[in-house]
């Protein structure tokens, strides 16, 4: 089939060369050529003359690695033991969980460690101060007094999460 600039379109089952899988995908051949001896599920059928033929879960099993390398930011290891682990419709259908979810460290309240309390107070004291405006306040000797207090504070939530860690670690 040609689409209206002239350009020749595959049927969604239909096999790519390399290099059209790699246009589609908006890498550079020598990518996939490098992922395929990396990724154990990334597998196209070599004709006989050697040249590669993606199939469409070929192509999928691509986009995947892409996502987890370029989107996600994981190391080749890390995509390694996702598509491992979870396989690659999990990546491509957005339902990879990475580590715990974010909302544990936003939400102390949902955050069953010792260290929660003082995470709630740090939130809540740097909160205050902004919205107190001692930012843009004229006084520098309040304002270094406040910064002296929130490094203070800030020091001391270090201590206790890194004691958290510790215990955790053991």
């Amino acid at each position: 089939m040609t689409s209206a600039n002239g350009t020749v379109t595959k049927s969604a089952t239909a096999f790519r060369s390399i290099g059209e899988a790699a246009k589609e995908l908006g890498l550079p051949t020598h990518v996939l050529r490098f992922w395929e001896t990396k990724f154990s599920a990334l597998k196209p059928v070599k004709r006989r003359d050697g040249r590669r033929m993606y199939r469409p879960e070929d192509v999928d099993t691509a986009r995947a690695i892409q996502a987890l390398l370029h989107d996600q930011g994981l190391t080749i290891k890390g995509a390694q033991k996702v598509i491992r682990e979870q396989g690659v419709s999990a990546v491509l259908d957005g339902g990879v969980r990475l580590g715990q979810p974010i909302r544990e460290v936003i939400d102390p309240s949902q955050f069953n460690s010792p260290a929660a309390n003082p995470v709630q107070n740090l939130q809540k004291t740097v909160n205050d101060v902004v919205e107190s405006g001692v930012f843009t306040s004229t006084s520098t000797a309040v304002t270094e007094d406040r910064l002296s207090s929130l490094l203070s504070e800030l020091d001391s939530v270090k201590s206790r999460l890194d004691a958290v860690l510790v215990k955790d670690a053991a």
